[in-house]
């Protein structure tokens, strides 16, 4: 049992840092959680390459795009987040799945998977989410994409482009900016997929084409 002034001086100093961190941990866990977003895959019809299958990648970006949180950049590039907000996954892997299934609503694509799927398909698109940002002060939703087709039976860049979006943000908030950011990509995938679906695309041969292709054809009797 401590009961000299010397002896509780010295516990106290020995548990001091655990009780503020403890302190901070039950600041922090009373605090409400931010809200979660999603992003939404438009609805189109749109006609052209029915006979081939796409893998899309999860777009490449940069540190600062690689997370849940909204980016907010001003017009000398510094960078911020908007509180009480974020994305309901990782932001290049959210666009990845919500772009698969736009090319699911809207084209008439004989299929259309993420490579790790195992899937085996005609082409690849391979991209790199450049903006996704509100930008401000003209407090805009921008939104860039760099898309490339790839065949996937050689590697060789089929095509390429840049696709970009802006809709004005009513509010710097978590609410106005990801409904602007939203409608600003539904622009851009809407975009890619009217730009992939009417390209022409390279197939890969049935083992059936290959075979009658390559067979020597038949005398008559």
């Amino acid at each position: 049992m401590l009961t000299s002034p010397t002896d509780r001086a010295w516990l106290l100093r020995r548990f001091a840092p655990v009780l503020v961190l403890a302190a901070l941990a039950s600041a922090c866990s009373s605090g409400s959680p931010p809200a979660t977003f999603d992003l939404s895959a438009p609805t189109a019809r749109i006609r052209g390459a029915a006979g081939v299958q796409v893998l899309v990648a999860e777009p490449a970006a940069l540190q600062t795009l690689s997370t849940q949180q909204i980016l907010v950049k001003d017009a000398s590039g510094s960078v911020s987040f908007i509180g009480g907000g974020q994305w309901a996954d990782n932001l290049p892997r959210l666009i990845q799945t919500r772009l698969i299934n736009t090319f699911e609503n809207a084209s008439q694509l004989r299929g259309v998977s993420r490579p790790s799927s195992g899937a085996v398909a005609d082409v690849q698109l391979v991209s790199e989410l450049r903006r996704f940002e509100i930008a401000t002060p003209a407090n805009e939703a921008a939104v860039e994409i760099s898309v490339k087709i790839v065949s996937d039976q050689n590697g060789r860049i089929v095509n390429g482009r840049i696709f970009k979006a802006s809709v004005p943000a009513t509010a710097v908030d978590a609410p106005n900016a990801t409904r602007a950011l939203d409608e600003a990509l539904s622009v851009v995938m809407l975009d890619i997929v009217r730009w992939v679906s009417s390209s022409r695309l390279p197939r890969r041969e049935e083992p059936g084409e290959a075979m009658s292709e390559t067979s020597p054809a038949r005398e008559p009797a």
